[in-house]
């Protein structure tokens, strides 16, 4: 396997590791009888803080993978992994980082540092479209 299908199976694979937790978090809030019903809300509002960091951190993977994943699946289907090869596990550490520091914390220097984890994944993803752009056009 090469750099481009191996963070791409590994960011997969994070959103599925937060999926499951959060699952086991709303279960537990549920047997405990910390939440009331079956039913939370989409956005996490209705959890207490960590619930509502891990519900987040776990709809911006999802939310991200249309672009990042969709041009690493370009890359792929196209035999064109060496232009995505050489920064892919540079974005992955990024989108680690995004989700870890959105886990800890939502003080105003986390969702700087956030910020900067997502500057760094939009600027790789931009800079592969515009070596994609240019091998095929």
């Amino acid at each position: 396997m090469n750099a481009s299908i191996i963070v791409l199976v590994a960011y997969i694979t994070w959103i599925l590791v937060l999926l499951l937790g959060l699952a086991s978090y709303r279960s537990y809030m549920s047997l405990t009888g910390k939440f009331r019903g079956l039913k939370f809300k989409a956005d996490g509002s209705d959890v207490p803080a960590f619930g509502n960091r891990l519900t987040r951190a776990q709809a911006n993977c999802v939310e991200s993978f249309s672009f990042i994943g969709g041009v690493l699946l370009v890359a792929i289907a196209t035999d064109s992994t060496a232009i995505t090869n050489g920064l892919a596990y540079i974005l992955m550490g990024a989108r680690l980082g995004q989700s870890i520091v959105h886990l800890i914390s939502t003080s105003t220097l986390a969702i700087q540092i956030r910020f900067a984890f997502f500057l760094i994944q939009f600027g790789i993803v931009a800079f592969w479209l515009v070596k994609l752009f240019a091998k095929f056009l």
